[in-house]
Protein backbone atom coordinates (compact mmCIF):
# COMPACT_ATOMS: atom_id res chain seq x y z
CA UNK A 1 0.00 0.00 0.00
CA UNK A 2 1.29 3.33 -1.46
CA UNK A 3 0.91 6.56 1.33
CA UNK A 4 -0.67 9.44 -0.67
CA UNK A 5 0.61 12.92 0.72
CA UNK A 6 -2.63 14.68 1.81
CA UNK A 7 -3.26 17.74 0.18
CA UNK A 8 -6.09 19.92 1.33
CA UNK A 9 -6.45 21.78 -2.20
CA UNK A 10 -6.34 18.99 -4.08
CA UNK A 11 -10.37 18.60 -3.67
CA UNK A 12 -10.65 22.57 -4.73
CA UNK A 13 -8.72 22.84 -7.43
CA UNK A 14 -10.55 20.02 -9.12
CA UNK A 15 -14.00 21.94 -8.32
CA UNK A 16 -12.92 24.63 -9.20
CA UNK A 17 -11.73 22.89 -13.12
CA UNK A 18 -15.06 21.25 -13.47
CA UNK A 19 -16.63 24.57 -12.92
CA UNK A 20 -14.60 26.14 -15.58
CA UNK A 21 -15.19 23.46 -17.90
CA UNK A 22 -18.99 24.13 -17.20
CA UNK A 23 -18.64 27.78 -17.76
CA UNK A 24 -16.56 27.28 -20.95
CA UNK A 25 -19.12 25.03 -22.17
CA UNK A 26 -21.98 27.65 -21.86
CA UNK A 27 -20.02 30.32 -23.69
CA UNK A 28 -20.23 27.46 -26.58
CA UNK A 29 -23.60 27.49 -26.93
CA UNK A 30 -25.72 28.75 -29.76
CA UNK A 31 -29.02 30.01 -26.98
CA UNK A 32 -29.68 33.85 -27.84
CA UNK A 33 -30.22 33.73 -24.33
CA UNK A 34 -26.69 32.76 -23.21
CA UNK A 35 -24.72 34.53 -26.27
CA UNK A 36 -26.45 37.90 -25.80
CA UNK A 37 -24.34 40.33 -24.77
CA UNK A 38 -26.37 42.60 -22.61
CA UNK A 39 -29.79 41.99 -20.79
CA UNK A 40 -31.82 45.77 -20.53
CA UNK A 41 -33.67 46.38 -17.73
CA UNK A 42 -36.87 46.52 -17.24
CA UNK A 43 -39.57 47.74 -14.81
CA UNK A 44 -42.98 46.16 -14.97
CA UNK A 45 -45.82 47.94 -13.28
CA UNK A 46 -49.86 47.57 -13.48
CA UNK A 47 -52.76 49.54 -12.63
CA UNK A 48 -56.69 48.82 -13.32
CA UNK A 49 -56.80 48.87 -16.80
CA UNK A 50 -53.12 48.18 -17.92
CA UNK A 51 -49.99 46.04 -17.72
CA UNK A 52 -46.49 48.48 -18.07
CA UNK A 53 -43.28 47.10 -19.58
CA UNK A 54 -40.29 49.46 -19.27
CA UNK A 55 -37.37 48.85 -20.63
CA UNK A 56 -33.76 50.54 -20.69
CA UNK A 57 -32.29 50.55 -24.48
CA UNK A 58 -30.32 53.65 -24.49
CA UNK A 59 -28.50 54.42 -28.03
CA UNK A 60 -30.86 52.44 -30.19
CA UNK A 61 -33.37 53.61 -32.78
CA UNK A 62 -37.12 51.77 -33.13
CA UNK A 63 -35.22 49.85 -36.45
CA UNK A 64 -33.12 48.02 -34.37
CA UNK A 65 -35.93 46.80 -32.28
CA UNK A 66 -38.55 44.00 -32.70
CA UNK A 67 -40.98 43.17 -30.49
CA UNK A 68 -43.87 40.24 -30.82
CA UNK A 69 -46.45 39.04 -28.75
CA UNK A 70 -47.20 35.10 -29.31
CA UNK A 71 -49.18 32.67 -27.08
CA UNK A 72 -49.01 35.26 -24.09
CA UNK A 73 -45.08 35.73 -24.40
CA UNK A 74 -44.36 39.15 -25.32
CA UNK A 75 -40.15 39.20 -26.69
CA UNK A 76 -38.74 41.80 -27.14
CA UNK A 77 -35.20 41.60 -29.31
CA UNK A 78 -32.64 43.67 -30.89
CA UNK A 79 -29.02 44.85 -31.43
CA UNK A 80 -26.77 48.01 -30.40
CA UNK A 81 -23.95 48.07 -32.72
CA UNK A 82 -20.43 49.82 -32.10
CA UNK A 83 -19.77 52.38 -34.16
CA UNK A 84 -16.89 51.62 -37.13
CA UNK A 85 -15.41 54.87 -36.68
CA UNK A 86 -14.67 54.90 -32.97
CA UNK A 87 -13.00 51.39 -33.18
CA UNK A 88 -9.87 52.98 -34.58
CA UNK A 89 -9.77 55.19 -31.59
CA UNK A 90 -7.16 54.36 -28.37
CA UNK A 91 -10.00 53.80 -25.84
CA UNK A 92 -9.00 53.75 -22.37
CA UNK A 93 -12.39 51.87 -21.15
CA UNK A 94 -14.98 50.40 -22.35
CA UNK A 95 -17.83 49.63 -20.12
CA UNK A 96 -20.76 49.91 -22.23
CA UNK A 97 -22.45 46.52 -23.19
CA UNK A 98 -22.76 46.25 -27.37
CA UNK A 99 -24.37 43.22 -29.12
CA UNK A 100 -27.78 41.69 -29.19
CA UNK A 101 -29.95 41.15 -26.80
CA UNK A 102 -33.66 38.78 -26.06
CA UNK A 103 -36.18 39.79 -23.66
CA UNK A 104 -39.10 37.52 -22.94
CA UNK A 105 -41.61 38.01 -20.70
CA UNK A 106 -44.81 35.92 -19.58
CA UNK A 107 -48.00 37.67 -19.90
CA UNK A 108 -51.34 36.88 -17.41
CA UNK A 109 -54.62 35.92 -18.55
CA UNK A 110 -55.93 39.05 -18.36
CA UNK A 111 -54.01 40.95 -20.66
CA UNK A 112 -55.52 41.57 -24.34
CA UNK A 113 -52.83 40.35 -26.25
CA UNK A 114 -54.31 42.06 -29.72
CA UNK A 115 -53.83 46.05 -27.79
CA UNK A 116 -50.44 46.24 -27.40
CA UNK A 117 -48.58 50.14 -27.35
CA UNK A 118 -45.40 50.56 -28.03
CA UNK A 119 -43.63 54.11 -27.56
CA UNK A 120 -39.74 54.79 -27.65
CA UNK A 121 -38.27 58.08 -25.84
CA UNK A 122 -34.88 59.16 -24.31
CA UNK A 123 -33.50 55.61 -24.69
CA UNK A 124 -36.86 54.05 -23.08
CA UNK A 125 -38.80 51.25 -24.60
CA UNK A 126 -42.18 51.59 -22.68
CA UNK A 127 -44.62 49.00 -23.96
CA UNK A 128 -48.66 49.24 -22.53
CA UNK A 129 -50.80 46.20 -22.69
CA UNK A 130 -54.52 46.83 -22.00
CA UNK A 131 -56.40 44.22 -19.78
CA UNK A 132 -59.38 42.53 -20.96
CA UNK A 133 -62.72 44.26 -20.09
CA UNK A 134 -63.89 41.37 -17.69
CA UNK A 135 -60.27 41.91 -15.78
CA UNK A 136 -61.16 45.45 -15.07
CA UNK A 137 -62.51 46.70 -11.65
CA UNK A 138 -66.05 47.15 -11.99
CA UNK A 139 -68.39 49.78 -9.43
CA UNK A 140 -71.17 48.04 -7.75
CA UNK A 141 -74.17 50.23 -6.59
CA UNK A 142 -74.78 49.89 -2.53
CA UNK A 143 -78.57 49.66 -1.93
CA UNK A 144 -79.13 51.76 1.37
CA UNK A 145 -82.27 50.71 3.31
CA UNK A 146 -83.25 47.53 1.57
CA UNK A 147 -84.69 49.38 -1.26
CA UNK A 148 -83.93 47.31 -4.92
CA UNK A 149 -81.99 49.47 -7.44
CA UNK A 150 -83.94 50.74 -10.49
CA UNK A 151 -83.91 48.86 -13.21
CA UNK A 152 -82.83 50.73 -16.63
CA UNK A 153 -84.95 50.07 -18.62
CA UNK A 154 -83.84 48.66 -21.89
CA UNK A 155 -84.13 50.32 -25.70
CA UNK A 156 -85.67 48.19 -27.75
CA UNK A 157 -88.00 45.71 -26.05
CA UNK A 158 -91.65 46.21 -25.04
Amino acid sequence: MAITRWDPFREVVALQNRMNSLFRDLNEGDDPVTTAAFAPAADIYEDATKVVIKLEVPGMEEKDLDVRVENHTLTVKGERKFEAEEKEQNFHRIERRYGSFYRAFTLPSTVDTGNVAASYNAGVLKLELTKKPEAQPKQIKINVGGKKAEEPELVGTR
